[in-house]
């Protein structure tokens, strides 16, 4: 069960020039942590054959050693690299070599001072996955014991925002862990730093430094013909140019209206409330959507801890909402009667928008490009428990979940979301606001999730793709709804709550549609994480091809590249140990 074949070292090997221009589109992170003499293992979370390339061209003068799998299909290209004579190549089969026998194929290489590298069988996985190796797998090799580098491998265009020129298809980062021995050899704790390296690949975005803003401007310049917004109250559709001209005119008058740093918001999901949102960014502002749903004195609590001293609403909110502290009416910008007054604004700034590029039109309206972890968006928690409690998210905090979310959505123009759940949760305010307007995805908006008969017309009708709910207001569908109406919803997405079984089971039998539950916090901005349709496997079962699922009832799914989750004890955790920066723990 063990092959091991030996050939000269490979440090004379000549690269090609392109395999020299990709060198050159290589990060290396945690290059110090790969120690200088003797020999280790390095556990890849995935390789491609531009990917050995590079690390024989990082280790140039040491003797590397491969390790595959016996039977693992492999990319045609890295088969053929390492049949060549001057690669080494050991052969192991996991399900039946004694792991003694390998461990002594291991440390007789490791004696030589060899690099031990093991290369992953080809796998069906998510976008960006944290590795392409089967857990049980990775308990084998690490049962080698012998020192093992950590290496998590980044593509940045995975994750990059679909805004700007997008990152090569080969440029990578290269993120080496520090190197584990002894105790340490354990899947556990190989994970938490597949996990962190994952996080610093991640963090190093260029994009996320960004604002928020100028992100918007750019997704409105690119997608502003091509993608719009249904109204469904009215059913009156806008082309994204036309909201973003809209919003710009809005912004003026918001400027001139207050000095204040943040603006208030009062209304449901919809056409009025996106304008709303924007405008407030656009005007240099902070939009803080209100919770028109809470107690009197937790909305008079939020108004006054955010220092706010207007609000944009409509005149048949403040008619209908008679609970609500509304402040003077010289503090209201009543949207019925202030946009047609703005009419011939719009129409101006519709032609400038079109013709003045992303970059201008920011200067022009005195927003910068830079955002990083200056504050774009403040949201109050209920206040159930107290006082509501403002949590402030950053530029870097939204366009990260933003990204994140929509790397692992995997949405195209032609797909449309359902916007239903409410603007005050930061679920609705970065999934059905932010995210199809940088994506570039149709947007359905309906002011309350409740009424799910109307929803389901609405949804049969725009033939909707992406639909966000929680469990409470998934049972409503339940009643009343024809299972023909939700066959255009190819992801139902749920959170807030924990799914329950009952409820996922029955609406998978009434729909034929799997209910993919996902968790998140309003600090995390705020998906975390969420399940997934499996991906297609890239062979018949049995072949060697490795299946990695994205789903698992029961579970809240995978999480977000890019993000690190450590499960500890708030009240004896020694931050000192954590391998996380303490300004990017929750």
């Amino acid at each position: 069960t063990l092959k091991l074949f030996r050939h000269p070292s490979i440090s004379e090997s000549i690269m090609s020039k392109t395999a020299t221009t990709r060198i050159k589109q290589l990060t290396l992170l945690g290059s110090e942590n790969l120690p200088t003499n003797g020999g280790f293992l390095i556990l890849p979370s995935r390789l491609n054959i531009t990917d050995i390339e590079r690390l024989e061209h990082c280790l140039s003068g040491r003797k590397i050693v491969y390790v595959i799998e016996d039977g693992a299909p492999l990319q045609p290209l890295t088969q053929s690299h390492l049949e060549q004579e001057n690669v080494n190549t050991l052969t192991i089969a996991i399900s039946a070599t004694d792991t003694s026998v390998y461990r002594k194929a291991i440390q007789s290489a490791i004696d030589e001072s060899a690099i031990v590298i093991f290369i992953p069988a080809a796998a069906a996985s998510n976008v960006a996955p944290l590795t392409t190796v089967p857990g049980t797998k990775l308990d084998y090799l690490l049962k080698a014991d012998v020192p093992v580098v950590p290496l998590y491998v980044h593509y940045p265009r995975e994750v990059a925002l679909p805004i700007g020129p997008l990152p090569a298809e080969t440029e990578a980062v290269f993120a080496f862990g520090a190197v584990l021995r002894e105790d340490d050899l354990t899947l556990s704790r190989y994970q938490e730093s597949l996990f962190s390296l994952a996080e610093r690949c991640f963090s190093k975005n260029p994009e996320l430094e960004g604002s928020l803003v100028w992100a918007l401007i750019q997704g409105f310049k690119k997608n502003g013909t091509r993608n719009h917004l249904i109204d469904g109250k009215d059913e009156k559709k806008l082309s994204f140019d036309k909201l973003f001209a809209a919003a710009l005119a809005l912004s003026r008058l918001i400027k001139k209206e207050t000095n204040k740093a943040r603006v208030g918001i009062v209304l449901p999901p919809g056409a009025a409330a996106l304008i709303a949102n924007v405008a407030v960014l656009l005007a240099g502002k902070t939009p803080v959507n209100l919770n028109f749903t809470a107690s009197r004195f937790s909305i008079e609590s939020s108004i006054r801890q955010g220092d706010i001293d207007r609000f944009l609403t409509a005149d048949i909110l403040v008619r209908k909402m008679q609970s609500f502290p509304w402040p003077p009416s010289k503090q209201l910008l009543l949207l019925e009667r202030v946009m047609p007054e703005l009419k011939p604004r719009i129409a101006l700034w519709l032609i400038i928008s079109k013709i003045l590029p992303s970059s201008l039109i920011a200067s022009v309206l005195g927003l910068s490009k830079k955002g990083d972890h200056a504050e774009t968006s403040l949201i109050f928690t209920s206040g159930s428990s107290g006082e509501p409690k403002g949590v402030v998210l950053s530029h870097r905090n939204v366009l990260g979940n933003v990204a994140q979310f929509g790397s692992r959505l995997n949405l195209v123009e032609s797909d449309s979301i359902l916007g239903c759940l409410p603007l005050f949760h930061s679920f609705g305010c970065t999934v059905t606001l932010w995210f199809p307007v940088i994506y570039g995805v149709n947007l359905v908006t309906y002011p309350s999730p409740l009424e799910t008969k109307r929803l389901a017309e609405l949804i049969e009708k725009y033939a909707i793709s992406v639909m966000i709910a929680t469990p409470t207001f998934l049972r409503g569908y339940l009643r009343g709804v024809n299972r023909e109406q939700l066959g255009s919803i190819t992801l139902c997405v749920t959170g807030a709550e924990k799914l329950p079984l009952a409820v996922a089971e029955a609406f998978e039998v009434k729909f034929g549609k799997r209910v993919l539950e996902g968790y998140g916090l309003t600090e995390t901005s705020p998906v975390s994480n969420v399940n997934l349709p499996d991906p297609q496997p890239l062979g018949e079962e049995g072949d060697g091809h490795v299946w990695l699922p994205s789903y698992r009832l029961g579970s809240v799914g995978q999480v977000m590249p890019g993000m690190a989750v450590r499960i500890t004890n708030v009240e004896t955790v020694s931050y000192t140990h954590l391998t996380l920066p303490t300004k990017r723990i929750v």
